[in-house]
Order: structure tokens, then sequence, then C-alpha cells
């Protein structure tokens, strides 16, 4: 069986993190996902996606996003019910995050209230360091992100686009296509 689920978009409020009473941590928020299409009067819409996070990821999360933060998911479908107060049952879908990234710096969105215009993603050290020494705070596996946002400049400048602003046709021929 497969159940995999792989998503990319914006939170719509900043995570809901609490915690279950053995401790483990656990956030709530939901996703909102662009869809491929236009509808009749050439609008956007989009789903959104309730998703649950558990454990040391859950507190990663809720500390490293806030609302608006442009985020990549990788999970599974998972569907549960419960009796709700009034006896109703209530039925859920969710998606269980395994894993995420984070697709643009903290500071990238206004929303973030920090005010600043620092583009690290972190600018306190994770929990359990002391912030002393330069080092890579991203612990979600972005190998190219180091604490910076990668502006795709180099210092040296010898990978410029050599298709920028030269008004010259493009030949490809059919040896140099992958397919």
């Amino acid at each position: 069986m497969i159940n995999r689920t792989v998503l990319t978009g914006r939170l719509t409020r900043d995570v809901d993190l609490r915690y279950t009473p053995s401790g483990a941590a656990v956030g709530n928020f939901t996703l909102a996902v662009d869809r491929q299409f236009t509808n009749q009067n050439n609008e956007r819409e989009a789903d959104f996606i309730n998703c649950v996070i558990w454990r040391r990821s859950a507190e990663n999360f809720a500390n490293f996003t806030h609302k608006g933060a442009l985020v990549g998911l990788e999970g599974r479908i998972q569907t549960r019910n419960y009796e709700n107060q009034q006896g109703q049952r209530v039925y859920v879908t969710e998606v269980v995050v395994d894993n995420f990234a984070l697709l643009e710096p903290k500071s990238a969105n206004s929303n973030s209230g920090s005010g600043s215009s620092n583009n690290n993603y972190n600018n306190n050290a994770p929990a359990g360091g002391n912030g002393s020494a330069p080092q890579n705070n991203n612990p979600f596996g972005d190998p190219n992100a180091n604490g910076t946002a990668n502006n795709n400049q180099n210092s040296n400048d010898n990978q410029a686009d050599p298709f920028a602003n030269n008004g010259d046709s493009i030949d490809i021929s059919d040896d140099d296509l992958p397919f």
C-alpha cells in the first residue's frame, strides 16, 4: 500500500503547539495549497489542508515558521473519528507530517512580526544550543541553507546567466534535449 503526500503551500495561521499528558509535542496547522487551474473569473483557488506534526519536529516547525510562511511537507493522509460532547460522530482527515522544508527565509513574509531585514532562518540558537559559535542553524536537512537565504549570488560572479539581456536567439538541437 502507498500513502504518501507531498504539499507546498502557506500556513494560514501560526502552528498550534500543545503537549500530550505524556509530554509529546503535537502541532496542528492548516496549509493553503493553490490549485493548478483558475476558475471562471480567472482567479486561482486554494485548498485548505489540515496537518498535524509530532514530537521534536513539531517544536522545530512551530519555532521556525509563522503565518504566511511558504513550506514544503511530506507525509501521509490519515483519517480518524471521535464522538464530540454532543454525542455526534466527527470524522477528521489530515496529513501527518513526516518531513518538512522551509522554502523561504523567516523574514521574507511581513507577518513574521520581527520587522527585521535579516535573512537568517533563525536569529537564535536552536534549543539546547548556546548560540556562541557561528553554525548551520537550519535543522531541516537543506544542505544549501547555511543559516542565510540563498539568493543565487556568488562572490566570483562567474555563474551569471548566459542568456540575460543579450537579445540573441538560442539554438538548441534535438541532441541537446533529454527526451
